[in-house]
Formats: structure tokens, C-alpha cells, sequence
């Protein structure tokens, strides 16, 4: 569960950009927003590869 936690603040770490573009039209707040979008998808990307691996191991101690 922590990793959905980290998931989670990462996102809410990016709420004040996400104003700052959307309601005030600071244009620098969107080139942060994305830099902060595409660390998102790197630790998404982290948390698919780990729910692989986990599916993958408890495949084989069925197995076994």
C-alpha cells in the first residue's frame, strides 16, 4: 500500500501547479505540471512492473 500512497501524494503534490495554469494562467506552472506528469508515469510504470512480478511469483508457488 505504500506505493498507492506515494501515488497519491504525488498527485496532490501537483495540485497548486494545476491552478496556477488552469485558474490563473501561469504558463511556467504548466511546463512544472508536466515535468510532474511524466514522473507520475514513471512511478505508474514502477507499480505495473512490481504487480507483474508479484502475479508472476504467486503463479509459481501455486505451481510448485
Amino acid at each position: 500500500m505504500k506505493q498507492f500512497e506515494d501515488l497519491v501524494n504525488f498527485v496532490k503534490s501537483l495540485e497548486s501547479d494545476f491552478q496556477k495554469f488552469y485558474e490563473k494562467g501561469q504558463a511556467a506552472a504548466g511546463t512544472r505540471l508536466r515535468k510532474g506528469l511524466s514522473e507520475l508515469r514513471k512511478l505508474a510504470q514502477e507499480v505495473r512492473k512490481d504487480v507483474q512480478a508479484v502475479k508472476l511469483q504467486r503463479k509459481s508457488q501455486k505451481d510448485s
